[in-house]
């Protein structure tokens, strides 16, 4: 599922771009900013029933998607939409959420330094899927989130925010990740504020 989220505007012409499934990022980053200047302008889902189309259109922002489901294995032809829609607001930030979708090294590459992501682990630990279960299982005593630059390698690049909770003898891995979900809710747009900033130094939250 792909979402797009728009623009904070500062003075200078660029663009902060949501893919993902999380619209709501948009408004909380805002927030977090304490900018009133920084003003979402476009956002999208490819779910044109998704909740987070209408939390963009009551903030009066105009929206648009790209739907994976045409494209069938053709990933090349989905990232080749995807940049199509992003580049005429060139943008400077890409938000992942829920992307849920591997992006090729030419996409990264386009977008290079851009790009943002949200990984439901302490990383580098539990790359991938799963994350929770595998956390459990390993007997951790914490759990949490990260947020870090996209790169070419799968949930890698430099970290730029965690935020942690400790793992309780009762949970389970749906537990657990309703849980985490809430750190993520409040790391993504700190770091969204930070990043929009140039200021790379990471965010770290305990829950």
């Amino acid at each position: 599922m792909c979402s797009i989220k728009a623009r904070f505007c500062e003075q200078k012409e660029s663009c902060n771009f949501y893919i993902g499934r999380r619209l709501k990022h948009a408004a909380t980053a805002r927030q977090h900013a304490g900018d009133p200047g920084r003003v979402p302008r476009f956002g999208g889902l490819s779910d044109p029933n998704a909740a987070g189309l209408a939390r963009a259109a009551q903030r009066g922002v105009a929206t648009g998607s790209v739907d994976h489901k045409p494209f069938g294995q053709d990933r090349a032809a989905f990232e080749a939409k995807i940049s199509d829609l992003l580049a005429p607001y060139q943008p400077d930030i890409i938000c992942l959420a829920g992307f849920m979708r591997i992006l090729s090294a030419d996409f990264v590459a386009a977008w290079a330094g851009k790009i943002l992501n949200i990984h439901p682990s302490l990383l580098p630990k539990y790359k991938g899927l799963h994350t929770h279960a595998r956390a459990i299982k390993a007997g951790d005593a914490e759990a949490g989130c990260s947020v870090h630059q996209v790169t070419a390698d799968l949930d890698d690049g430099p970290i730029l925010g965690q935020a942690k909770l400790s793992i309780q003898p009762a949970d389970t891995p749906e537990s657990l990740s309703q849980r985490v979900l809430r750190l993520e809710h409040k790391l993504y747009p700190a770091v969204l504020a930070r990043f929009a900033r140039d200021d790379l130094r990471p965010v770290f939250i305990t829950g």
